[in-house]
């Protein structure tokens, strides 16, 4: 199917569900809401078809260039039916399942996070190793039929509502750095998994740190081969930089919209707007290009940087305009829709963070993009 063709049917088909796709309350209400809200819009997109194209038909897709799968993730969050950030961990997580899992696995596993059956979480973080993923030391022990591993992750997102966990663990030494890393596809519910939320500054437990004891990992849940863990980061991190934040475009050009259209008359001057849309259009124009090249079989890297950097510095401008021009409904106000002001406008002060720091994203341009400095 052509993108003209399928942008015509996802838009007259979420016109006549609309009443069924609605989500309940303003924002979605209380995470556990925004989840089932998720599941219900990936469903019904699913069972529909729209959210099987663009995805490889060995894994239950319809095929298709993935330029198809980014409109809808952009339809869906223009219309306000789905938390962007929440969305976003289908394009993070299931492109890698797909390139590293075996193909049996693959083929049983993602039609179950596509349809929103089921939740994943990315168990890459740990505690006192910051940014420099490659010192991590949740380890993994190698037994006659598995893995036992033993350890702790931190700010792993949706951790109590997953049911697998794409996770990194150390099988060499400390000392052979990424040579000695193993990527596992875990199930949540295996003995020895604790999950412990974490409640962020908006008032969300969207983070969770997790706590492995002797949790035993079947030997073909490896995502590639052992020691091979680093190559299934690299492999997913561009994607969580780039490709997985081009619905947030979406997010902020409708709040940017509906910020103007609340804020009194003479509290934003032009200049601020100006330089305000001015970001959110350099991120979706980037944002664009890179959708491009994904959909044109280019291998994403290094400078999927940029985009994680233009996007923190549209996402934490959008809403800092908002707390200048919006000030009395973000800082005091009780109704919902001040209270959903008020929780973006808090949660952007993390866009420069999750997602990798924006002075790591800058060392990596710098390093890898520029020739400015040794890639250590």
């Amino acid at each position: 199917m052509d993108l003209d063709t399928f942008r015509a049917g996802v838009d007259r088909w979420l016109d006549d569900n609309a009443e069924a796709l609605a989500p309940a309350g303003v924002g979605h209400g209380s995470l556990d809401g925004a989840m089932a809200q998720l599941s219900k819009v990936k469903r019904l997109t699913f069972d529909a078809g729209w959210m099987r194209w663009g995805w490889p038909e060995r894994v239950g897709g319809l095929g298709g260039s993935t330029l198809l799968r980014g409109y809808l993730a952009e339809a869906v969050t223009a219309r306000d039916l789905v938390d962007a950030g929440l969305y976003s961990m289908t394009e993070v997580l299931a492109p890698t399942m797909i390139d590293y899992a075996r193909p049996s696995l693959a083929a049983e596993m993602v039609p179950l996070l596509l349809r929103g059956d089921e939740t994943w979480c990315q168990g890459f973080s740990e505690p006192g190793t910051g940014s420099n993923l490659a010192s991590l030391s949740c380890r993994a022990a190698r037994s006659d039929d598995g893995w036992i591993v033993t350890g702790q992750k931190v700010w792993t997102s949706l951790a109590q509502y997953s049911q697998r966990c794409v996770l990194l663990t150390r099988t060499g030494t400390v000392e052979s750095a990424h040579r000695g890393i193993t990527a596992l596809f875990v199930d949540m519910d295996t003995p020895g998994i604790t999950v412990r939320p974490i409640e962020t500054m908006h008032g969300r437990e969207e983070f969770c740190e997790v706590f492995f004891d002797d949790v035993f990992v079947p030997l073909d849940r490896a995502l590639g081969n052992p020691g091979q863990g680093w190559s299934v980061a690299m492999d997913l991190l561009p994607f969580e930089r780039s490709t997985a934040l081009w619905q947030r475009g979406a997010f902020l050009h409708r709040r940017l919209g509906e910020l103007l259209a609340a804020a009194p008359e003479g509290a934003l001057s032009p200049a601020e707007v100006g330089e305000v849309f001015q970001q959110v259009y350099a991120f979706r124009a980037r944002s664009l290009t890179t959708q491009h090249r994904l959909a044109a079989g280019e291998r994403l890297g290094a400078e999927t940087s940029v985009d994680k950097v233009l996007l923190a510095t549209a996402e934490q401008a959008v809403f800092d305009l908002a707390a200048a021009g919006l000030a009395d409904e973000v800082l005091l106000g009780d109704d919902p829709a001040a209270q959903r002001w008020r929780s973006e406008a808090l949660y952007s002060r993390a866009a420069s963070i999750y997602g990798g720091s924006a002075e790591i994203q800058r060392n990596i341009v710098a390093r890898r993009l520029l020739d400015l400095g040794v890639d250590r």
